[in-house]
């Protein structure tokens, strides 16, 4: 099951605009992405909810985890995307 860590690179953390961000490019890979943070249980990056109620800051290390072994461009798109700065001034 391929997988991957990202640290936060929004100042914010995934509130509400880059949680919507991550999560519509999440919705399409059309692939079944969990996100969890260390000692938590994974959430479906699918849900918006989800993702904000996650509660990750700036500088947390989160991670991404897809059960179709063919998601490892996809991954790797997404943990580029949540290592920037998604809420700009």
């Amino acid at each position: 099951m391929p997988e991957r860590t990202v640290v936060i690179g929004s100042l914010l953390g995934l509130h509400a605009r880059p949680a919507t961000l991550f999560v519509q490019a999440v919705n399409e890979t059309g692939l079944p992405v969990t996100v969890s943070r260390a000692d938590h249980k994974p959430v479906d990056a699918r849900s918006v909810l989800a993702v904000m109620a996650m509660g990750a800051s700036h500088g947390e290390t989160i991670t991404l985890t897809c059960e179709d072994e063919n998601s490892d461009a996809a991954l790797d798109g997404l943990v580029e995307m949540l290592g920037k700065e998604l809420d700009p001034k």
